[in-house]
């Protein structure tokens, strides 16, 4: 099935057929990576993610912990997830990174939540570039909500060489918990939380994308001023709602099962500038300098998910207004595609699908392989939180809740396809 009409597709760089590659953990299975230049080794990367083994029968899932190995491209014979011939594999077994679990509160849980504070470990962490070098976010119980986001500095939990006994200023060298601006509810559960940095290097907190945008400023402490949106809440949520997908009503108490849309955050954050680093007329500034994020519009339909990511570019100035979004979701080459003769029966969806969409993305719903996109890291070995169009990018994605996966394309390529708010 051609995916170009509904699509806009993504080519590797690198693989012999443009082709993601799978991530290989050895004898690990694992999901949502994230993937970074390793600090000396200029042919290899720093691979983290989620530990994922089966587990038989209904024992619950408690003990949660984020593998990290060194990594380097080479040909993998275990690869069945796309026909590349070759693989970002560990170069050694994979260690466990050292995150301690935290503290939890039941007080804090509602009883749909609860199984939360057993949870021992870090989930879905992310681990992204800073102006000034690596970080970790990760989820683990809170001390102000039920479940709550974390960030610690990177190069403690592993062998960073001599950059590791520097302190950077302090920020961020114990696990510190992310806070929501004061008198800003929580959620039971909170999760997909980025940071960026404007064009001083100050950081700040984006909490949700989507029914509206809210972020705030961050302190050491990871404390955070009032939330900044409302500022330009007004031209960002008409933005929004022209370029986002819509979504279908929902209904107020929705079955577990149900069919169900969403969009929400999806990545870490970097800094483009939208010209070439070649260009010798390209000089970075507030006019094309912008913090580039992947969303998600997530699909839950006949009892399986499939996400569609969307770029989004924001000002990396303040206030930090959208700029744009992809005109249309992204496609990573070597993601199982609908068989070209797919047509879900629309007996089977519920009436508010119906008239909703073009048969063909209902058929990307409920056919297409289940692709998460996790991280975005610039590969070259020089490169931290900025680069430019010609730059090549990362985009680390899980599979199916089973396997990892990666692409190195253009940064070009990726903001190709925005459109703009005005």
């Amino acid at each position: 099935m051609d995916m170009s009409a509904t699509h806009q597709i993504l080519c590797s760089v690198s693989s012999k057929d443009g082709a993601f590659f799978p991530i290989d953990f050895g004898s690990r299975r694992a999901i949502n990576p994230s993937v970074i230049p390793h600090p000396e080794d200029n042919t290899t990367w720093i691979v983290t993610a989620q530990l994922h083994e089966p587990r038989g029968g209904d024992r619950p899932r408690l003990w949660f912990a984020e593998l990290v190995c060194t990594a380097a491209f080479s040909p993998s014979p275990r690869d069945t997830n796309t026909t590349s011939k070759e693989a970002l594999r560990c170069t050694e077994a994979p260690l466990i990174l050292p995150i301690a679990a935290t503290p939890s509160d039941a007080s804090k849980c509602p009883p749909d939540t609860a199984f939360f504070t057993l949870s021992i470990g870090p989930h879905d962490a992310r681990v992204l570039q800073s102006p000034k070098g690596p970080y970790i976010i990760y989820g683990s119980t809170s001390q102000f909500t039920c479940f709550g986001q974390w960030m610690l500095d990177f190069r403690l939990l592993v062998d960073w060489g001599v950059d590791t006994i520097n302190d950077h200023g302090g920020f961020l060298r114990t696990p510190t918990e992310l806070q929501r601006p004061f008198m800003e509810p929580y959620r039971s559960v909170e999760k997909n939380w980025f940071v960026f940095w404007d064009a001083a290097g100050q950081a700040y907190v984006h909490y949700d994308i989507a029914p509206s945008r809210s972020f705030a400023q961050l302190q050491p402490d990871g404390s955070v001023g009032p939330d900044l949106a409302p500022v330009v809440a007004e031209s960002d949520d008409v933005c929004l709602r022209r370029l986002l997908p819509t979504l279908p009503p929902t209904p107020d108490s929705p079955l577990p099962e149900a069919n169900s849309e969403s969009i929400h955050q999806a990545t870490n954050a970097l800094s483009i500038t939208l010209c070439a680093r070649a260009d010798p007329a390209c000089v970075p500034g507030p006019d094309n300098t912008f913090v580039l994020t992947v969303v998600q519009h997530k699909s839950f339909y006949r009892l399986h998910s499939t996400y569609e990511p969307y770029v989004v570019l924001f000002r990396a100035v303040e206030p930090f207004e959208v700029y744009g979004v992809s005109s249309k979701p992204l496609w990573i080459l070597g993601r199982r595609a609908p068989p070209s003769t797919a047509s879900p029966s629309l007996d089977s969806l519920s009436q508010q699908e119906e008239g909703s969409e073009s048969d063909a993305m209902r058929s990307v719903k409920l056919q297409t392989e289940m692709i998460y996109v996790t991280s975005i890291s610039w590969k070259a070995h020089a490169q931290r939180y900025h680069g430019f169009l010609d730059d090549v990018l990362f985009i680390g994605f899980g599979i199916e809740d089973a396997a990892t996966g990666i692409t190195d394309i253009l940064a070009g390529d990726l903001v190709d396809g925005i459109a703009l708010c005005v």
